[in-house]
């Protein structure tokens, strides 16, 4: 469990530059830059083949910061979030679950040897077209393990949306922090994603 004094949130989803620039303007919020970045708030999409590095570099990065709040753009287990939502496509079959046990051990193998720590909070930036309810591990198996540390951060490409995404970070709810990463990821080899529906929908009210 992480002991800083500053609260650490994942930005996950369509996260542009634009929106860091303009969240990292905010007074108490700073944005941890990845080793993508080259020290830059904006990264390379969270989903990237270097998901894990740049993820636990950003998250070493945040606890250095110390403002109120802390966005990383940039998750440890972006690639296991990439891998999870694959298996569930009826086109790659089951080399998509082949796909997501290779990212759950290489993301395993991290923690043990305490690379990276979750973050506070995912705030989940949804797409601007298309629908909440294809398969996430976010707002899927993460937010049925703890709800309260997963939330909707507004829509991409909304002209509000900075102020959505901070007015997201001050309805954080305090709650039991998560349960280790083995179990997390255990839970998800089990989560339904057809269920999916239900659960985003309630998430985005």
């Amino acid at each position: 469990m992480r002991r800083e004094s500053s609260t650490v949130v994942a930005l996950v989803g369509d996260v542009t530059g634009d929106l860091l620039a303009d969240v990292a303007r905010s007074p108490n919020v700073s944005v941890a830059p990845s080793a993508d970045s080259a020290g830059q708030a904006a990264v390379a999409p969270t989903a990237s083949p270097s998901g894990l590095d740049s993820g636990a570099a950003a998250m070493r990065e945040a606890a250095r910061q110390r403002s109120m709040y802390v966005i990383v753009p940039a998750d440890p287990l972006a690639d296991v979030a990439a891998s999870w939502r694959e298996m569930w496509d009826p086109m790659t079959g089951s080399p998509g679950a082949v796909g997501f046990e290779a990212s759950v051990a290489e993301a395993l193998a991290a923690w043990e040897a305490k690379r990276f720590e979750l973050p506070d909070y995912y705030l989940v930036v949804a797409p601007a077209h298309g629908s909440l309810t294809v398969p996430d591990l976010y707002l899927g198996p993460l937010r049925a393990a703890r709800p309260r540390r997963v939330a909707v951060a507004g829509v991409a490409d909304s002209a509000v949306q900075a102020a959505t995404l901070l007015d997201a970070l001050r309805s954080l709810e305090h709650g039991p922090w998560w349960p280790p990463l083995d179990e997390l990821l255990d839970a998800a080899r089990r989560f339904y994603a057809g269920g999916l529906a239900e659960t985003q929908q309630l998430a985005t009210k």
